[in-house]
């Protein structure tokens, strides 16, 4: 079992970048896949982009493809979520997540979480 701390959020305007990191305790970081949702107020949970154990496979949502890039250095047990060109629809709460197995999109197939972080783009 891992758990999990996210980090990075904050207030941008819109077309910057923030880096959040989400950093896991436990031996066994680098067996789990990491995934990254948001939640705006009102809404429900959102896919944003996941990243197989060995970070070979990465998948995201149309929403954000081409403009976040998720990453991980399994030496340091900490995923990344880069966010570029950020747009003020990408306002959330955003959380970091692990599973055992394959990339997944649906929420429920994740066991862990982190607290989340607030990412406010201003226009």
């Amino acid at each position: 079992q891992v758990q999990l701390v996210e980090s990075g959020g904050g207030l941008v305007q819109a077309g910057g970048s923030l880096r959040l990191s989400c950093a896991a305790s436990g031996r066994t970081f680098n067996s789990y896949t990491m995934g990254w949702f948001r939640q705006a107020p009102g809404k429900e949970r959102d896919f944003v982009t996941a990243i197989s154990w060995s970070g070979t496979s990465t998948y995201y949502a149309d929403s954000v493809k081409g403009r976040f890039t998720i990453s991980r250095d399994n030496t340091k047990n900490t995923v990344y979520l880069q966010m570029n060109s950020l747009k003020p629809e990408d306002t959330a709460v955003y959380y970091c997540a692990a599973k055992q197995g394959g990339i997944v999109y649906r929420p429920e197939w994740y066991g862990t979480w982190g607290q989340g972080t607030q990412v406010t783009v201003s226009s």
